[in-house]
C-alpha cells in the first residue's frame, strides 16, 4: 500500500481532517484486544493514515462501563493537549463505517502485511503493529543497578531460575508521559504503547483504560517514583488545574466524555500531584506493572 500523503502545513489541521474526512478501512490490527482498524482519511486534497476503534468492537471490562473506551481515548488526548506536551496523537470521536468510534492519527511506521480481515470495506491489508515502538527506551539488564542514564522498574523472570532488571531510559519525554499517566490514571502503560514519530518524537497510544475513579495506575514508567517533579511538570499541572475549573472549556469537554465523578477525580489527582510535588508511587492495592508488559 502506498503511504498516504502528508497533511500540508497550515491548511487543514489533523483534528479537522480526522473529523471531516471520509474514512476508508484498509485493514485490521490483529494484535489488539479490541477491534482496531487501520484506515485512511481524506478531505479534499488532504489524506492521512489513521486508526479507527469502533465502540461496537470494544470488549466489556469488569471495572469500566461498557462502550466508553473510545471516549476515554479522546479525553486522554484533550488532557495531553492541555498540558502542552502533545504526547497523544490527534484523536477525535466520530461516526465511521462500523458506527461511532475513536479515530486517531497514525504515527510511526506505515502498516504493511498480507490477507487482513477488515470486512468488505478493506483492501486486504493486515497491519501487524501500531507504529514503530520506542526501541532504546526500555531494556532488560544484568545485575542490580540500572546504570547511568537508566531508571530501574523491577526484576523480571527471563528464564528458568534467571532474572533481569527491567529499566527505562532517564528521558525527559518519558518523564512527561509518566506525569500524564498519573493524571489520567492509566491502567495499562505497556512498552508497546510507546511509539516514535518523525524526528524521534515520542507518543503514547492506547488510552482506553484510563480515568477510573479508583487508583489503577499501572505502568512500566515507575523509575521516578517518589522523586521531585521537574519544574516544567509543575507549571504544566498548574495550567491544567486552571483548565479543569468548572465552566472552563477543558472541563466542559471532559464532561462530555467522562462522568462527573471521573472529572472530579482528575481534579483530585492534579491537586494531589501539585501538593506532593513528587511523582507518585504504586498504591499497593493494584498490580503496579501491566501484564504482559510489552
Amino acid at each position: 500500500m502506498p503511504a498516504p500523503e502528508r497533511i500540508p502545513a497550515g491548511r487543514v489541521t489533523p483534528t479537522e481532517l480526522l473529523t471531516r474526512g471520509e474514512l476508508t478501512v484498509r485493514g485490521q490490527i490483529r494484535e489488539a484486544s479490541n477491534a482496531v482498524l487501520y484506515c485512511t482519511v481524506g478531505y479534499e486534497e488532504h489524506t492521512a493514515a489513521c486508526v479507527y476503534k469502533p465502540v461496537a468492537g470494544e470488549r466489556p471490562l469488569w471495572d469500566f462501563p461498557d462502550g466508553t473506551l473510545a471516549q476515554r481515548e479522546v479525553a486522554a488526548y484533550e488532557v495531553s493537549e492541555a498540558l502542552g506536551w502533545g504526547l497523544v496523537p490527534p484523536t477525535v470521536l466520530r461516526d465511521g463505517p462500523y458506527g461511532q468510534g475513536m479515530v486517531q492519527l497514525w504515527v510511526g511506521a506505515e502498516a504493511s502485511g498480507d490477507a487482513g480481515d477488515a470486512g468488505d470495506s478493506g483492501d486486504g491489508t493486515d497491519a501487524d503493529a501500531e507504529g514503530a515502538d520506542a526501541a532504546g527506551l526500555l531494556a532488560l539488564v544484568e545485575g542490580d543497578e540500572p546504570g547511568d542514564g537508566w531508571k530501574a522498574v523491577g526484576f523480571a523472570q527471563v528464564g528458568e531460575g534467571r532474572t533481569a532488571l527491567l529499566v527505562h531510559a532517564d528521558d525527559a519525554r518519558l518523564r512527561r508521559l509518566a506525569v500524564l499517566d498519573a493524571v489520567i490514571n492509566n491502567a495499562d502503560r505497556k512498552g508497546g504503547h510507546l511509539v516514535l514519530g518523525d524526528g524521534g518524537r515520542l507518543f503514547g497510544i492506547d488510552h482506553g483504560v484510563t480515568f477510573n475513579v479508583e487508583d489503577k495506575l499501572r505502568t512500566l514508567l515507575w523509575g521516578w517514583a517518589g522523586e521531585k517533579l521537574p519544574e516544567d511538570a509543575v507549571d504544566a499541572l498548574g495550567s491544567l488545574r486552571d483548565g479543569l475549573a468548572a465552566g472552563e472549556p477543558l472541563a466542559e469537554r471532559l464532561g462530555e466524555l467522562l462522568t462527573a465523578a471521573e472529572v472530579d477525580a482528575v481534579r483530585e489527582r492534579v491537586a494531589a500531584l501539585l501538593a506532593a510535588g513528587r511523582h507518585p508511587g504504586p498504591s499497593g492495592e493494584w498490580p503496579a506493572i501491566p501484564w504482559p508488559p510489552v
